[in-house]
């Protein structure tokens, strides 16, 4: 049996492995490449899922002869890059709109007897959803700079109050034909599209209709649970 000095004065045995081509290299960046895309698409797809099963289960799996009150928007349009204030002139948060729905009602600052209405009901519909009703934000963005009225201010406490301009919301809202923007009520997804418009007029006689609607959206949709700021 050799001793430990002979070990110590043997050469060392070197064995040289032949290095991959360099097309087997890049073959294996492709691979790692497509397989992180497929994992972020995942990722998006698992986020997405609430939203996109809510629209199957409200729109598809439905009960024969059950008809939604209010117009599916298709394609269903993003919420676009805006400028955006407060009532105030300071800055708007958008990430305060992030991951709610949204009922939106279009109207000048001054706010005449139909804008008053609107706000009304958007307050109340979103009152009737009870346990639902932090899931959706009601929403006035006003397309001109002139002042809100002081006496409105207080009812206005729970709502999201955005200016914008008014070209860019024409390019994003649409009403239905023979109608002005100012004339609907229109749902925003979580993901912030634009779904649906509901008919004018917004009365005591389609505002139950509206909250079935809204109602509906709200049960096929719990797995998105996520609340707004």
């Amino acid at each position: 049996m050799p001793s430990e000095s002979n070990f110590d004065d043997q050469p060392l045995g070197l064995t040289v492995h032949s290095l991959p081509p360099l097309a087997a290299l890049a073959d294996d960046a492709s691979a790692r490449t497509r397989t992180g895309r497929w994992k972020m698409l995942l990722v998006l797809l698992i986020c997405a899922a609430p939203v996109v099963a809510s629209y199957t289960a409200y729109y598809l799996v439905r009960p024969e002869g059950r008809r939604n009150y209010g117009a599916l928007i298709e394609p269903q349009r993003p919420l676009p890059e805006m400028a955006g204030s407060s009532i105030d002139g300071q800055p708007f948060d958008w990430a305060s709109l992030k991951d709610q729905w949204l009922l939106i009602s279009v109207a000048n600052a001054a706010c005449d007897a139909a804008c008053s209405q609107h706000l009304y009901y958007q307050r109340q519909l979103r009152e009737s959803l009870g346990k639902d009703k932090d899931r959706l934000e009601w929403v006035w963005m006003i397309p001109d700079a002139a002042p809100v009225p002081e006496a409105l201010r207080p009812a206005l406490r729970s709502a999201k109050v955005v200016r914008v301009p008014a070209d860019a919301l024409a390019r994003w809202l649409e009403p239905e034909t023979g109608h002005a923007l100012a004339d609907h009520l229109y749902v925003v997804d979580p993901l912030g599209h634009w779904m649906m418009r509901f008919p004018s007029p917004v009365d005591q006689t389609t505002a139950p209709k509206i909250k079935s609607d809204l109602e509906r959206l709200m049960r096929a949709s719990e797995g998105w649970h996520k609340v707004g700021s």
